[in-house]
C-alpha cells in the first residue's frame, strides 16, 4: 500500500508541475490568438485523449515532460499542390468545411475535383475544376484536412504562431517557465500554513524522529519528544545547542529533559562517536531536530513563502553552476525514476515534506526549461531575440535543426541518467 500510495504521490506531482507548465504556454497562446493544436502530457503512444474547442489535450505513456503544440511552430501538412485532385464537404452556407486528401471513392456527400488553385492561409479560397467546370469556393477558417485517418484543422496566417509579433511569441514561451515559478511560491505558500512558523517563545526543540539502533533509540526516546535540557543546561529552542551540550559531554552519559504528553521526563543516553564527512569526529545520539512551530499569520505567511522561494532558486542554481563551471558529476543529476525514489522518501514524512518537495521541482523545472539548451524554452527565447536584433525571422528550418539536435542531445542525457539511477539503486 505505502508503494502505491508513493507512485499516486509522484504521478500526482509530475502531472501538476507538468501540466502548470503547458498550461502557461496554452493560455498566453490563446490570448496572442494562435491555434494551439495539441495540449500533451507526457511523450511517446496515446493513451487517451479527448478534443474541447479547437484543441486536441492528450496523455501520452512516458512521463518525461509535456508540450502545447501551436500552429505553424513546425511543419505539420505536406503542402497540397495544383492538380491533386481531393474532396471536399460543404457546409449549408457553401463553404469548404472538409478537406480530403485520400479514399476519395469512399467519401460521401462531397464535391470530387482537381486543385486549380489554393489559398487556406490569407485569401481562404480553393478554385477546382469538377468535371471541367471550375468552382471557386470559400474555405471556412476553422474547416478540417482529413488524410490517413487523421484531422488537421486549417490555420489561416493570423492564427500561426510564427505571424505574431515578437513580444507575444515570446511571452507565449516564457509563460511555461513563470507559471512554474507561480506554482512554486503558492505551495510555499501552502507549506507554511501547513507547518507554521518557528516558535520563536518556545523554550525546547522537537524531536523529529529517531534512527533505529542508536543510542536514542536504545534510551527510549520517542519521535515528538520536546527537548527541555541536557545535564540541567536548557536548550533555548536553539538546535544547534543541543549539539553543542552532547559534544560538550566528552561522550559519557547525559541527562536529556524531555517533555512527552504534558509530562516532564528524564532521559539518560550516552553519545556515540561517528566520523563525519569532513574526516572530524563527533558525537551522536541518534535524533533528528525540529524547531517548534505555530500558526503563520497573513503577513509572515507570505515572508517566510518569499523567502522559501529564494532560498530554493538560490540553491538550485548554485548547485547548476558548480555543475556546469567546477566539476560535471552525472551522479548529482536525477531522472524519472532517481525522482520516483527521492519522492518516495520525502512522501514518507509527511505532505507538508511532500509539498515543499513539489514546490522545489517545480522551481528547478522552470530554471531548467529557461536554459540556452536546443529544444528548450530558453534557446527558443534566444532565437526571438536574434530577430528583434536582425529586425527578420531565422529559417524556420535551420532552427528546426537546431532545436532537433537539442532534442537528440537531451534524450541521450536522460538515458544516461535513467541507467545511472537503475545502477545507484541496486548498489545501495
Amino acid at each position: 500500500m505505502m508503494t502505491l500510495q508513493i507512485v499516486v504521490l509522484t504521478v500526482m506531482m509530475f502531472f501538476i508541475v507538468v501540466t502548470v507548465h503547458e498550461w502557461g504556454h496554452y493560455f498566453f497562446a490563446k490570448r496572442a490568438g494562435i491555434l494551439v493544436r495539441e495540449f500533451a502530457i507526457g511523450f511517446g503512444p496515446k493513451l487517451f485523449s479527448y478534443k474541447r474547442d479547437e484543441t486536441v489535450f492528450t496523455l501520452r505513456l512516458l512521463p518525461l515532460g509535456g508540450y502545447a503544440r501551436m500552429a505553424g511552430d513546425d511543419p505539420e501538412l505536406d503542402p497540397i499542390q495544383p492538380g491533386q485532385t481531393i474532396a471536399v464537404r460543404l457546409s449549408d452556407e457553401g463553404l469548404v468545411k472538409k478537406i480530403y486528401l485520400d479514399r476519395l471513392d469512399t467519401r460521401r456527400n462531397v464535391v470530387i475535383g482537381e486543385i486549380e488553385w489554393m489559398d487556406i492561409e490569407e485569401r481562404m479560397q480553393i478554385r477546382l475544376n469538377v468535371d471541367g467546370e471550375t468552382q471557386h469556393l470559400e474555405v471556412d477558417r476553422k474547416a478540417d484536412i482529413v488524410t490517413r485517418g487523421q484531422e488537421l484543422q486549417v490555420a489561416p496566417k493570423d492564427r500561426q504562431f510564427r505571424s505574431k509579433s515578437v513580444g507575444k511569441r515570446a511571452l507565449a514561451i516564457f509563460a511555461g517557465p513563470m507559471m512554474n515559478f507561480v506554482l512554486a511560491f503558492v505551495l510555499f505558500l501552502i507549506y507554511v500554513q501547513v507547518a507554521g512558523v518557528p516558535d520563536e517563545n518556545a523554550t525546547g526543540v522537537k524531536v523529529s524522529s529517531v534512527v533505529a539502533g542508536t543510542p536514542a533509540a536504545a534510551a527510549g526516546l520517542q519521535e515528538g519528544d520536546i527537548v527541555q535540557s541536557i545535564d540541567g543546561q536548557p536548550v533555548d529552542g536553539d538546535l544547534s545547542k543541543v549539539t553543542t551540550l552532547i559534544n560538550a559531554s566528552g561522550g559519557q552519559e547525559v541527562q536529556m529533559s524531555v517533555e512527552r504528553g504534558g509530562e516532564a521526563v528524564q532521559i539518560p543516553v550516552t553519545p556515540k562517536k561517528v566520523t563525519a564527512e569532513d574526516g572530524r569526529e563527533v558525537l551522536q545520539v541518534g535524533i533528528a531536530l525540529g524547531q517548534l512551530k505555530r500558526t503563520a499569520s497573513f503577513t509572515e505567511t507570505f515572508q517566510f513563502a518569499g523567502e522559501s522561494f529564494q532560498k530554493g532558486s538560490t540553491a538550485i542554481l548554485d548547485a547548476l553552476r558548480r555543475l556546469v563551471f567546477e566539476r560535471f558529476d552525472i551522479n548529482q543529476l536525477a531522472g524519472p525514476v532517481g525522482t520516483l525514489q527521492a519522492t518516495g522518501q520525502i512522501a514518507s514524512q509527511g505532505i507538508d515534506q511532500m509539498i515543499l518537495w513539489t514546490a522545489l521541482v517545480s522551481i528547478n523545472l522552470g530554471i531548467f526549461n529557461l536554459l540556452p539548451i536546443p529544444m528548450l524554452d530558453g534557446s527558443r527565447l534566444i532565437f526571438l531575440a536574434i530577430e528583434a536584433i536582425r529586425r527578420r525571422p531565422i529559417d524556420p528550418n535551420k532552427e528546426g535543426i537546431v532545436h532537433f539536435v537539442g532534442f537528440a542531445l537531451i534524450f541521450l542525457l536522460m538515458i544516461a541518467v535513467t541507467y545511472n539511477d537503475i545502477l545507484r539503486i541496486i548498489n545501495g
